[in-house]
């Protein structure tokens, strides 16, 4: 695995996403509530619409686009159910986060 040191702990608090590009690949990172950092790819899988445009409370996150739903926690789909985001690994080291995009 090849972490990429991507931004401080700092950076993002608990309820707030931001939107890197990392080895060419635009990833979502999102700080869901109780402090976990999770990271997925940055755009809707229905059409490629930025997600960090779109609504983040925490524990869901709503595309702006047409209000596809997604749990904050494991990208998986809520509406539609049959739909997921793909997930990057994550690390935390010395308050910087790091993640993977290799697969």
């Amino acid at each position: 695995m090849a972490f990429v040191r991507v931004c401080s702990l700092e950076d993002l608090w608990e309820g707030e996403m931001a939107s890197f590009e990392i080895n060419g690949h635009e990833i979502l990172l999102l700080c869901a509530e109780g402090g976990e950092i999770k990271a997925f790819q940055g755009s809707c899988p229905h059409q490629d619409i930025p997600l960090v445009e779109g609504k983040f409370d925490g524990k869901t996150l709503v595309c702006r686009a047409h209000q596809w739903v997604f749990d904050a926690c494991t990208g998986t789909g809520i509406n539609p159910a049959d739909c997921r985001l793909a997930s990057y690994p994550v690390k935390i080291e010395d308050n910087q986060i790091y993640v993977d995009t290799a697969n």
